[in-house]
């Protein structure tokens, strides 16, 4: 909330925004739309399609190689366009075609193209709203500094979705199948376009020049900076290959219901709001350095105790550390990256971005080989080990530096 301004002022302030309630509502259901399939996706490709687990590996990485592309064109399209609704309505159609796809096609090799071309086109969704609320932002009467806690508002509405939709989600496929889930998601898209195009108004945008091009090997090559970037792909790497095990670990091993899948799912976003306010605040006291180093402390544990359960209800305590674990990894971590690199915060979320999207595909690709060699079980003190890894990285870099204190920065 605004230093000085009351809950009341703070609503006031909100709704005096151009169309917040239509931009709100947009971003809790493609929320929930995304909620609905992230967590039975390989119950979809493994179990429903016949895909084996490699197959579902690669299938997953075509995913976030289409999502890598498509956005990142998109996103430099509507840098030069002056109407970002039409390309919300264009990422928006591209998902109801593609989940409507998922519904009745099996064929692996189909649902790949779908998988590359009209989901990674729908990765664009999220991106272009928020860039969206950016521009009825600068056009409304809000002060600059108040920015971040909208934006905030908008990452807590996102993260409310996820702690109803794998739930909602877990009895829809227990009634309906995968044909009656992935209906239900594109028709959720479906009336999101509907509700853009009746009663979202077009936002005339500053068409901006084009920036330099980002170099980022004169950042890698420096240790301090290799050293984390290798942490957080084994992070990233960890968290992918979990999050795919989850759904198989709960219903093969433990002999779960996909209900239990969608409980176990619901319960980290609860908790994943507060826990972002409080390491916020714990930042600026302590430094995100040391935050980082706990958030790899709690995953070590995280992931272990996982490997400990014999029962589904076990889970749902375990799910908070994950929740922090989160809270600190992912809600710190680009500007922890950033503090490497000051006077280019740019470049340093790029770094960070890409990171992450190594580490994913590098764990979608593991899933799919090391599940099929050791068991979704022992999955779990792999992914253990490669927290420890990156851990250790991090922990045998003692200073704090900037890259001010390294090489020079080129001047501006």
């Amino acid at each position: 909330m605004p230093k000085g301004k009351g809950i009341k002022k703070s609503i006031e302030m909100l709704w005096g925004i151009p169309m917040f309630p239509v931009l709100l509502l947009g971003n809790f259901v493609f929320g929930l739309a995304t909620s609905f399939f992230a967590p039975y996706a390989s119950l979809f490709g493994i179990d429903e399609v016949g895909m084996s687990n490699m197959q579902f590996g690669f299938f997953m990485t075509i995913i976030s190689v289409g999502a890598v592309v498509i956005t990142t064109i998109i996103g430099k399209t509507s840098d030069r366009v002056p109407s970002r609704k039409k390309l919300l309505l264009l990422t928006t159609g591209a998902a109801i075609l593609g989940y409507a796809g998922f519904a009745f096609i099996r064929n692996f090799y189909l649902l790949a193209f779908i998988a590359f071309f009209l989901l990674g086109t729908a990765a664009s969704i999220i991106p272009q709203l928020w860039a969206f609320t950016r521009e009825a932002l600068k056009q409304s009467t809000v002060e600059e500094k108040e920015t971040p806690f909208v934006m905030n508002v908008f990452r807590a509405f996102f993260a409310l979705s996820w702690t109803v939709g794998p739930a909602v989600a877990g009895w829809v496929l227990y009634a309906l199948g995968f044909k009656g889930l992935f209906l239900c998601v594109s028709g959720g898209y479906l009336l999101a376009a509907i509700a853009l195009v009746f009663l979202l108004k077009d936002i005339k945008i500053e068409v901006e020049a084009k920036p330099a091009p980002v170099i980022l090997r004169k950042f890698i090559v420096q240790s301090h900076i290799l050293k984390n970037i290798i942490a957080m792909t084994c992070m990233a790497m960890a968290s992918s290959m979990a999050n795919l095990n989850m759904s198989q670990f709960i219903t093969k091993v433990l002999n779960g219901t996909e209900k239990q899948v969608g409980l176990v799912v619901s319960v980290p976003p609860v908790f994943e709001v507060p826990f972002m306010i409080a390491v916020g605040i714990l930042a600026t006291k302590i430094g995100s350095r040391l935050l980082i180093r706990l958030g790899f402390g709690i995953s070590v544990f995280y992931y272990g105790l996982l490997f400990l359960v014999t029962e589904p209800w076990q889970i749902y305590p375990i799910q908070i550390l994950s929740a922090a674990q989160v809270s600190i990894t992912a809600g710190i971590a680009v500007s922890y990256f950033q503090d490497f690199i000051p006077d280019e915060p740019g470049t340093a979320t790029a770094l960070y971005m890409n990171t992450t999207q190594v580490g994913n595909v590098l764990g979608f690709l593991g899933f799919g080989f090391f599940s099929s060699l050791i068991g979704y079980h022992n999955l779990y003190l792999l992914c253990t080990g490669l927290v420890i890894i990156g851990l250790t990285i991090l922990l045998s870099e003692r200073g704090t530096k900037n890259l001010k204190e390294i090489i020079p920065l080129a001047p501006k």
